[in-house]
């Protein structure tokens, strides 16, 4: 599909269909989370700046899978014609998401009061990274700062109890996820709207609380039991590496049953309880990481395979990726046309009612600031027509 075709219609099903969101976030998790009530059929109106509009347009095939069926209307909000456009939009619009800092909106005069007045139905939801009141409120702050506030970092995940920072930015993931939720939510109900504040900070940090905060008496983390030597990566005699998580005792007790017969190591049944092989777990993880040295891993895909183990491939590479037989079998990766450069994934749920996610591509700058302000133009000249018949 290129940007001048009609777009797919939204399902009917959805709730959220016939929802119009205004967007002013830039950048990750705004973007992110509306791209979320986008697939869903949320008709999302994205808000731009006239001249180089959001920044990650840099970044094409991102700015790409956070913005397809979307819309793009270009407003100076810092000049008084584009905040009265804006106002106008809000007048139709069931939210608005924002990612500004706390207090630039209302520096713009275009706060939660100016928009509640405009639209008391209006839920305006705030994404910022440590929410709207506190001490850290005025402070800047990016993906990793929050990952350090969250507890991440004191929950080990290897057995030299090392932490590394993750290369998906799960920190802004977690906090768009529960806008997207929150947004949902409030959505639903009818009446007064409200505003609704995002921190990205706590969001992370509530994932993380429920592993950080059971470690709060336990002087050794690792002893905790959440790290065990067969619940890891390994790498195989070819230099490839893939996950076991023999975590139940059943699997392990196959696992190290069927193979004693080649691996005399295994020939034990000292780790046969979970308890046990977490108290091992060096042990088990030196026993293992001999055991997957000694054969290639192509014998090892067979052989797990045989054994029905709860065993992957680590997939290394983006052609790794898109190559894997479940998620080709499943349609996961698309290239919509249109933006065939770069695949996307679809919304990644299944809808018994159907769900087509790739209905339009991203907008051009401003591409649909003219439809869009024709309809307003149109909507109030309606209104004031009812309004003159309705005093007559």
């Amino acid at each position: 599909m290129t940007n001048s075709a009609r777009p797919a219609a939204p399902p009917t099903w959805s709730a959220l269909t016939g929802k119009r969101i205004l967007d002013l976030s830039r950048l990750l998790p705004g973007p992110y989370a509306t791209s979320l009530l986008a697939d869903l059929g949320a008709d999302v109106i994205k808000i731009e700046g006239p001249r180089t509009g959001d920044p990650l347009r840099v970044a094409p095939d991102l700015f790409d899978a956070l913005n397809r069926n979307k819309r793009s209307v270009t407003l100076d909000l810092r000049d008084e014609d584009g905040r009265d456009a804006f106002l106008d939009l809000v007048r139709t619009a069931d939210a608005v998401v924002e990612s500004f800092r706390p207090g630039v909106l209302d520096g713009m005069g275009l706060g939660y009061a100016t928009l509640h007045e405009a639209n008391p139905r209006l839920v305006l939801c705030s994404l910022s990274g440590y929410g709207q009141t506190g001490p850290y409120a005025q402070k800047p702050g990016h993906e990793l700062n929050f990952l350090g506030l969250s507890g991440f970092f004191t929950v080990p995940g290897r057995l030299d109890g090392h932490i590394t920072r993750p290369g998906v930015r799960i920190g802004d993931m977690a906090g768009a996820m529960h806008a997207a939720l929150a947004l949902t939510a409030a959505l639903g109900a009818d009446g007064e709207g409200q505003h609704v504040d995002v921190s990205l900070s706590e969001s992370i940090t509530a994932w993380c609380s429920l592993f950080a905060l059971p470690l709060r008496n336990i002087p050794d983390p690792l002893d905790a039991g959440l790290v065990q030597g067969d619940n890891d990566v390994f790498t195989t005699a070819d230099g490839r590496c893939l996950s076991l998580a023999t975590y139940e005792d059943k699997f392990w007790h196959r696992f190290r049953t069927e193979l004693a017969d080649e691996f005399e190591a295994l020939n034990t049944s000292a780790y046969d309880r979970r308890a046990a092989r977490t108290a091992a777990r060096q042990a088990v993880g030196d026993l293992l990481r001999g055991v997957f040295q000694a054969r290639d891993f192509a014998w090892w895909e067979k052989r797990l395979a045989e054994l029905n183990a709860p065993w992957a491939p680590v997939l290394t590479s983006p052609g790794e990726l898109l190559a894997d037989p479940h998620t080709a079998a499943r349609q996961l990766f698309t290239a919509p046309s249109g933006s065939a450069v770069c695949p996307q994934a679809r919304f990644p749920v299944t809808f018994g009612a159907g769900l087509d996610t790739f209905r339009s591509p991203a907008p051009s700058l401003g591409q649909h600031t003219q439809e869009l302000l024709d309809e307003q133009a149109l909507t109030t000249r309606q209104q004031m027509y009812s309004d003159q018949h309705a005093s007559t």
